[in-house]
């Protein structure tokens, strides 16, 4: 057949040129991912790989026999195989981010599940004893239909009455779903949450920048520095997501007019191509005011410190000329105000009593959340592995905004808002936890500085193109490995403390149900899982959660120390598990071997009478004399 002739009056996009010959097949053309070359291939191949390691490995982790480590040592080498290749991966597609973002988005999302999912898919209870606490919050909610913020509860539990939203919404879920209770799905909640935040932080980071490489190396950070474990079934954990989209809304749509300009005069980054809107008017920003006051109003009804780190970073974005905004932030505070001053009124007029011996008190506000110093090889690596973390993203951060000083002008909202926290170890030590709320509120912006610090600009010249793959291919590699590295003991390494087979939360539940209502139970801490177990119904005393000195005290006559902390005619059980035994130890709350003395002790004296005892706890009745 003769080749057929393209008329000379053809033109491009004529049907002359777009029809194929006749008698000729059109040759499809592959997608670029299933091309031969190296790049496509390596983009995509390590996704599945790191599947078939990770579900070789997840159903071999031993996690019923957790030793000093956590789950480091019960991991099987497939596991931390699989976290590499996502890692090799990641940095593979991180070299072609700007044209194709979808890659290193993958991989985020592949490496969010291969780290937060293994204890949702082989747990058989609830993971951490704080998620078993508002699982039955829920359950109380679900049964009385109601919330009582004046009503006196024990332990602290009336401020659940006076922020119930993120447990309202619960209950909501769990009459949807159809499920018994919120406990079904508890172990899912960082995987959910983590996967709600990758959008959020992206719209927040492609603000500041229209370099893709580090918007996605920033996420990645933030995933592996996100160690503290707020990401739980919690108030925090949501409220925490409704702080970064509102976080998200201030610095995307409350740019003041003008302000494109100034970026470009200070050489700044072009806010067409980050993706920034236009600025906006006076008329707008009311708009986006009305529609973040819902949102803040749902922070306000979940969670009492969200707020105030929310008004604290927006009073700092009003450091700035571009996001000065005086009307979201009055609004935000008069929302916090309300809310303080009527469902959380008990519980805010309480701590307004107790800032007098607080604040100012920066040494003690800033402690950990510990009696004495951890105990044990899992909780002394844990230790040193979160201040690793601190001081790897610090050092990171640090270097970024001195040599960067072009990007540090135009992310200024992100280094305030990286700052904003801080001041609050100078107001109250939140229960031995504001040193790692300010560390989590102050991630976001510590994650984007770090990142700037290992994928560096781009330059025109050879030289400094040179210098920015170097450290593309070397400090950049080294760095995710290691925060890789501090992420595991830093969340899994104290693993002991967070899991209770059933039978031991059976136990625990047996002896709640068999005291009357208004009996005292006593346990050494409420970190384990059952504590709570209907919490209106009893009184508790966790009387090892005080100072160590007064432990070592009580340790010299165990039986008597408590028997004089009983009221006379009360009722009152004792709780012993085997988790509390870890926690206790690990936190250092009691010295090695101390739990056993106590235990012993207690069984031996004439003041406690055994109900119940097996491997998995022992219950003990007070009996006077």
């Amino acid at each position: 057949m003769q080749q057929q002739r393209v008329p000379a009056t053809a033109v491009a996009g004529s049907p002359e040129l777009s029809r194929p010959p006749a008698g000729r097949c059109r040759r499809l053309r592959r997608p670029a991912w299933l091309t031969g070359s190296p790049q496509s291939l390596f983009s995509w191949l390590p996704l599945p790989v790191a599947a078939g390691l990770w579900l070789y490995a997840v159903p071999r982790t031993d996690f019923r026999d957790i030793g000093d480590y956590g789950l480091l040592d019960r991991f099987p080498p497939a596991y931390y195989g699989a976290l590499a290749v996502l890692t090799a991966g990641f940095l593979v597609t991180l070299r072609r981010a700007g044209t194709a973002p979808w890659w290193p988005a993958a991989y985020c999302l592949a490496m969010l599940v291969a780290l937060k999912a293994p204890p949702a898919l082989l747990y058989d209870s609830v993971r951490y004893a704080w998620a078993s606490k508002h699982d039955a919050v829920v359950t109380r909610i679900l049964a009385e239909g109601a919330v009582h913020p004046t009503a006196e509860l024990s332990g602290g539990m009336s401020a659940y009455d006076q922020w119930p939203g993120f447990f309202s919404l619960n209950a909501a879920l769990v009459r949807a779903f159809g499920v018994d209770a919120a406990a079904s799905y508890a172990n899912w909640a960082p995987v959910v949450l983590g996967a709600l935040t990758l959008p959020v932080l992206v719209l927040v980071y492609r603000t500041f920048s229209d370099d893709w490489r580090l918007v996605w190396t920033a996420v990645w950070i933030f995933q592996l520095a996100n160690w503290v474990g707020q990401d739980y079934l919690s108030p925090q954990g949501f409220a925490y997501l409704l702080y970064l989209t509102v976080l998200a809304l201030v610095v995307r749509h409350f740019v003041k007019p003008g302000s494109a300009g100034r970026l470009r005069e200070r050489g700044g980054l072009d806010p067409a191509a980050a993706g920034v809107p236009p600025p906006t008017g006076t008329r707008q920003r009311a708009v986006a005011v009305a529609v973040a006051a819902p949102l803040i109003a749902a922070i306000n009804a979940s969670h009492q410190l969200t707020p105030v780190m929310l008004c604290a970073t927006l009073a700092a974005l009003c450091l700035t000329r571009r996001y000065r905004n005086w009307g979201l932030l009055t609004v935000s505070v008069l929302i916090m105000v309300v809310w303080d001053l009527t469902m959380g009124r008990v519980l805010f007029l309480d701590t307004l009593g107790t800032l007098r011996e607080s604040a100012g008190d920066l040494l003690s506000n800033s402690r950990a959340g510990y009696a004495g110093e951890p105990t044990g090889p899992g909780p002394e690596l844990v230790g040193a592995a979160n201040i690793a973390m601190v001081g790897v993203l610090a050092v990171l951060a640090a270097a970024a905004v001195l040599l960067r000083r072009r990007l540090t002008r135009s992310a200024l909202p992100l280094l305030l808002a990286a700052a904003a926290p801080v001041p609050m170890f100078a107001v109250n030590d939140y229960g031995g936890e504001m040193l790692f709320r300010v560390y989590l509120f102050g991630l976001p912006g510590t994650a984007f500085f770090a990142a700037a610090a290992l994928v560096p600009a781009a330059a025109g010249r050879r030289r400094s193109l040179t210098a920015a793959r170097r450290v593309a291919l070397l400090a950049l590699p080294a760095a995710l490995i290691a925060l890789a590295a501090g992420f595991l003991p830093s969340y899994y390494g104290k693993e002991g403390m967070h899991y209770a087979p059933p039978a031991e939360i059976a136990l625990t539940r047996r002896a709640y149900d068999r005291a009357p209502d208004g009996a005292l139970i006593l346990a050494t801490t409420g970190s384990f899982p059952g504590a709570y177990h209907r919490y209106d119904h009893y009184e508790r005393w966790f009387f090892t959660e005080q100072d160590v000195r007064e432990n070592l005290r009580m340790l010299k006559d165990p039986a008597g120390y408590l028997a004089r902390g009983i009221p006379e005619g009360r009722a009152a059980y004792v709780v012993l598990t085997p988790t509390q035994e870890k926690a206790v130890t690990g936190e250092g709350y009691l010295p090695s071997g101390g739990f056993t003395r106590l235990k012993a002790a207690l069984k031996a004296s004439p003041l406690f009478r055994t109900v119940e005892e097996s491997e998995h706890g022992l219950v003990l009745r007070y009996s006077s004399r």
